[in-house]
């Protein structure tokens, strides 16, 4: 597993605060693990504040603002979850923008928990099976999602892939699918 993604870059797109922290390490560590190369991009130059549910975690350092991404710089798109995340996020035009142009782009994304807000706000699930936090489920099927609980859900659906799961327990079959779809390039 360790060269399977010699050579691309993998966009993690957080707000400045709010990422659920775990939603981020494990799959960060699953793309360097891969022969991948993570980058943190996020709203504001600076650091990015995660959160062990309501508590605060640690900081991670900024590599790129959204502003200033582009999406052919890229391999692969994780979106992580917690709550306060995807809801800054699907309210800063630069992420929705950038989601939008990934998704109509054709390229892979991995979301996960409360993160597909962000899809929804882009406007891109339409058609798409996928899960996430059982709470989200209305505002998904209202988008035009169907909604499954299941741990890990693969979506090729509308010319590109999706790869979901529920929570933090969902992760290591979320971060084996995503490196999967990464590696695959669709």
């Amino acid at each position: 597993m360790a060269e399977e993604l010699s050579g691309k870059r993998i966009a993690f797109l957080v707000a400045n605060e709010g990422i659920e922290q775990v939603e981020l390490t494990e799959p960060w560590k699953a793309v360097e693990q891969a022969g991948g190369t993570p980058v943190l991009v996020a709203p504001e130059s600076g650091t990015a504040q995660a959160f062990n549910h309501l508590d605060k975690g640690d900081t991670f350092d900024v590599d790129v603002l959204i502003a200033d991404a582009k999406v052919n710089d890229y391999d692969g798109l994780v979106l992580p979850g917690g709550v306060a995340n995807p809801d800054a996020l699907r309210t800063n035009p630069d992420a929705v923008n950038f989601v939008r142009d990934w998704v109509a782009a054709g390229k892979p994304v991995a979301a996960i928990c409360h993160a597909p807000w962000t899809l929804i706000e882009a406007d891109v699930v339409k058609g798409k099976q996928l899960t996430s936090w059982p709470s989200l489920q209305t505002d998904l099927r209202n988008a035009g999602a169907q909604w499954t609980d299941e741990q890990v859900v693969v979506s090729d659906e509308q010319g590109w892939t999706l790869v979901t799961s529920r929570n933090p327990d969902d992760l290591a079959a979320f971060t084996s699918e995503a490196v999967r779809v990464f590696t695959a390039g669709k």
